[in-house]
């Protein structure tokens, strides 16, 4: 005699019933959807021999992704400032580019260069102004 639950079709209606009793556990009352972070902006900047832009210069808040191009013949570290935010990253060569990823509060920030090289002048910092909180990004498809 063959006992219960050893055969195939046995242990197929045994597991099945364990599946269909973890899937009854999992109800909406377990489980809190919060709505994902708003999805990120990427801004692009550039550093010349007299100023850095960053365009666009006001965003919502949320995260940002800034990358920097260095158009100038020295070598400059990037600073981000503003509220909590005190990021840098750097030295980028002339040519080159570099990224900071942060999330951004509500306020003002600049965004400004440093170089161990005497510059004839300052270059001037970009003003970045970061609004209203951003709308969530769960409604936005094929997102990671």
């Amino acid at each position: 005699m063959i006992a219960r639950g050893k055969t195939p079709r046995g242990r197929a209606a045994a597991l099945a019933v364990i599946i269909a009793a973890g899937l009854a556990a999992c109800g909406d009352e377990d489980f809190k959807n919060e709505p994902r972070e708003a999805v990120a902006v990427d801004l692009t900047g550039v550093i010349q021999s007299d100023k850095v832009t960053v365009s666009p210069a006001e965003v919502g808040a949320g995260p940002v992704v800034i990358t920097i191009a260095n158009q100038t013949d020295d070598p400059h570290e990037i600073f981000l400032r503003g509220g909590t935010v005190d990021a840098s990253v750097g030295p980028v060569s002339p040519t080159s580019a570099a990224t900071i990823r942060r999330t951004l509060a509500r306020g003002d920030y600049e965004v400004s260069v440093g170089s161990e090289a005497a510059v004839p002048r300052e270059i001037k910092p970009a003003k970045l102004r970061v609004g209203a909180d951003r709308k969530s990004g769960s409604e936005d498809l094929a997102l990671p």
